[in-house]
């Protein structure tokens, strides 16, 4: 019995805390939880908006070394009629026509190659289209391109001795409506098959 009155004056003795101070202390880390969680999902939208911005500018540099490598090899190029929406050049599209030489021709023969621009307002796609002059199917090697007028092609003035070339301007943004993350990447590209004037 001793025993029991003993730990009973023990037990009286410990002071606890007040449901007041429990409440204030989940306020104050509810707070903190809710800054650390807020902090968590802006760094994760900024990583994924940065892989996704890199990622469309990558297949768009790797699209224009393979359209350089095949206009270099190509013997004429054609470009195609403007479309509504109007762009920095002229054309959504061009035929280029590979000599059976040529790397990127699989076959005995000569090859048209038709690279454009598929999409719609402000999401346009590169398309390259093997052995067709339209542009129709194909395979996409970029995508975000905030307009469809890419391509011009410059004729040589007669007598300047210069070979035709062609003009890209590759504009790629993944929100379109934010014009400061354009990424833009242009290049003129000789035909070193083609006639001199």
């Amino acid at each position: 019995m001793i025993r029991l009155r003993a730990l009973l004056r023990r037990s009286r003795g410990e002071a606890g805390y007040s449901l007041i101070e429990m409440l204030t202390v989940l306020v104050i880390m509810g707070v903190v939880m809710e800054a650390l969680t807020t902090l968590f999902v802006r760094a994760s939208n900024a990583e994924v908006d940065m892989n996704n911005r890199f990622r469309a500018q990558q297949n768009a540099r790797l699209a224009l070394d393979k359209m350089r490598r095949e206009i270099h090899c190509a013997s004429t190029v054609t470009k195609g009629t403007s479309t509504s929406p109007s762009g920095p050049l002229g054309a959504y599209f061009i035929n280029i026509t590979l000599p059976a030489g040529c790397p990127t021709n699989s076959t005995s023969a000569t090859l048209t190659v038709t690279w454009c621009m598929q999409g719609s307002a402000s999401r346009w796609g590169l398309y390259r289209v093997s052995g067709s002059a339209t542009c129709s199917g194909g395979t996409r090697y970029a995508d975000y391109m905030t307009t469809p007028n890419v391509f011009d092609y410059t004729a040589p003035t007669a007598g300047s001795g210069l070979l035709p070339k062609v003009n890209i301007d590759l504009p790629v943004n993944i929100q379109p409506t934010k014009t400061v993350d354009t990424y833009e990447l242009k290049d003129d590209i000789v035909l070193r098959n083609g006639t001199r004037a």
